[in-house]
């Protein structure tokens, strides 16, 4: 397969599922109280800025896809698909770590379980900035929880063992 048919599948898909998503998933399943003070807050507004950035993503690798003249194939000896069953471990452990914040949500809170995810994802991942991984583990589930519980007002589930302010 080669890079440009690549793009135009990814573009078409992208695009539909924006297409979707904003005229039939969101207004008939995504509900919103007619009372709501600030559009920012409103259980709409998010799903719809993603379907948006999702229909330019679509657009811009369609984009790419008609205006590139070089048809270049997407693997070459170099880059090629990993073989063994590296790929399927490394897939298995991802589905353990998602079954492992599905059980740890209700014992540590979505915070440190957002943090522990993070950090186990980089790892598995095999990240080149592990420290970075790590400080951004730690750095972006606080400012989150700091957001939408002290300026949004919106409760985030605390877990049995530790509670923040």
């Amino acid at each position: 397969m080669s890079q440009k048919s690549l793009h135009l599948r990814l573009g078409i898909v992208a695009s539909l599922f924006a297409l979707f998503l904003m005229f039939y998933a969101i207004p008939n399943y995504v509900f919103a109280p007619s009372n709501v003070r600030n559009i920012i807050l409103s259980p709409k507004f998010w799903p719809y800025v993603l379907a948006g950035f999702t229909a330019f993503i679509g657009l811009a690798l369609l984009f790419n896809a008609v205006t590139s003249a070089t048809d270049t194939p997407f693997e070459d000896e170099e880059t090629g698909h990993p073989e063994g069953s590296a790929p399927w471990m490394r897939l298995g452990a991802l589905g353990a770590i998602m079954l492992l914040v599905m059980f740890g949500l209700p014992l540590l809170g979505m915070v440190w379980t957002a943090m522990l995810a993070f950090a186990a994802c980089a790892f598995l991942f095999r990240t080149r900035h592990p420290v970075a991984a790590v400080v951004c583990a730690v750095v972006v589930p606080l400012l989150l929880y700091a957001f939408f519980a002290h300026v949004a007002g919106v409760a985030i589930p605390q877990g049995e063992f530790v509670r923040l302010p």
